[in-house]
């Protein structure tokens, strides 16, 4: 597997977690019991970050050979 196909692979990874995540927000926002509000906005944390780190991913592995591209500082050794 290439970086541009892995990279194509965490952009599809951070669609769907965009897509849990929207979900889990309506889903929040109808809710109306507090202990369940509370445990899905932990659980709509959790996916933001991962969503974020998989666009991150996706974004390294495009450009990882590219001149002149500044890797982002926490995926460098």
């Amino acid at each position: 597997m290439t970086l541009l196909e892995l990279s194509a692979e965490y952009r599809f990874s951070a669609d769907v977690l965009r897509e849990r995540v929207l979900l889990l927000e309506h889903q929040q926002r109808t809710e109306w019991d507090e202990s369940k509000r509370i445990q899905l906005d932990s659980r709509i944390k959790l996916l933001r970050t991962m969503w974020r780190e998989a666009r991150e991913l996706a974004v390294l592995c495009e450009r990882y050979y590219e001149r002149g591209y500044r890797r982002n500082v926490k995926y460098t050794i």
